[in-house]
């Protein structure tokens, strides 16, 4: 039975069942049916059943908003998800190469980010560590990354915080360190830290290897967030040839409590696009 849809502005909400995991849309995703005001979109994602929220621009957000938002997910009893916790070098190497400086700075925004997270009771932030050196081998430019990862790690241990490193896809970001899990796997085992956690992203990981829930299976150790997205498209569950509804049943199996960062567009555009979207997740998460 499709989701009833409540919590359209001026309209009083009605209490709808949780979801078996922690989904989490982001802002913008349902403006056409709630409005731009991000505290009012907020309260409509908990209205639906959504327990947890992310942000990838938070840290560029002003610090009363940041607060607002952290009230209003404490107030819904919903948890925070993912900020980008640096600036991401898409076009040139920055960890690889092992350049000081570029170090030191990634360094200052890490502990920059760390005062957001407490902020918004946020404990993962995503790191990227930007593009490869295509003058030193790749041995090279693993030890450049693992050291700094160590050293971001000595800023987040302390404060229970954990970077999440996201392998993205060769298709859509061409020329990036990181692209695959196993290789993340082998950074997180080389870091050894309880602050460096893979983020596996679905999308991503299916453009890049397939064989997703395996290759979730073979570094379930090291993984501590994942984030949607169906291909091709990258767009709401249901809309490409992901089988959502095996890899929720999947890792809901392997007892996850983490988040799952609704990472996507919108397949259909205003407020019909916006059902879609909440009526996909209520589809793919009816597997028990």
């Amino acid at each position: 039975m499709a989701p009833q849809l409540v919590g359209q502005k001026k309209e009083p909400y009605t209490p709808v069942t949780p979801f078996n995991l922690n989904y989490a849309p982001h802002l913008g995703m349902f403006k056409n049916t709630v409005g731009e005001d991000p505290i009012d979109q907020l309260n409509f994602m908990a209205d639906q059943g959504f327990l947890a929220f992310e942000d990838n621009g938070m840290k560029n957000r002003d610090t009363v908003l940041q607060e607002k938002i952290a009230a209003t997910l404490q107030k819904r009893n919903m948890a925070m998800g993912v900020f980008v916790a640096h600036t991401i070098s898409w076009k040139t190497p920055n960890l690889a190469n092992g350049d000081p400086a570029l170090r030191e700075k990634f360094l200052s925004e890490i502990k920059k980010s760390v005062e957001v997270a407490q902020r918004v009771n946020a404990k993962w932030m995503t790191v990227v560590p930007g593009h490869i050196d295509a003058r030193l081998s790749m041995g090279y430019q693993t030890a450049h990354v693992v050291e700094s990862l160590k050293r971001a790690c000595d800023i987040l241990e302390p404060h229970g915080l954990v970077m999440v490193l996201e392998p993205l896809n060769f298709r859509d970001h061409p020329g990036l360190f990181l692209s695959k899990s196993p290789q993340a796997f082998e950074i997180c085992k080389a870091v050894d830290s309880p602050s460096c956690k893979i983020l596996f992203d679905i999308y991503h990981q299916q453009i890049q290897e397939g064989n997703l829930i395996p290759n979730i299976e073979a570094c379930w150790d090291e993984i501590a967030y994942f984030q949607i997205g169906d291909n091709p498209g990258r767009k709401e569950p249901t809309t490409g040839e992901i089988n959502y509804k095996n890899v929720f049943k999947y890792i809901h199996q392997k007892g996850f409590k983490g988040i799952l960062g609704m990472e996507h567009g919108n397949s259909k555009p205003n407020e019909e696009g916006e059902k879609a979207v909440i009526e996909a997740y209520r589809t793919c998460d009816d597997f028990l």
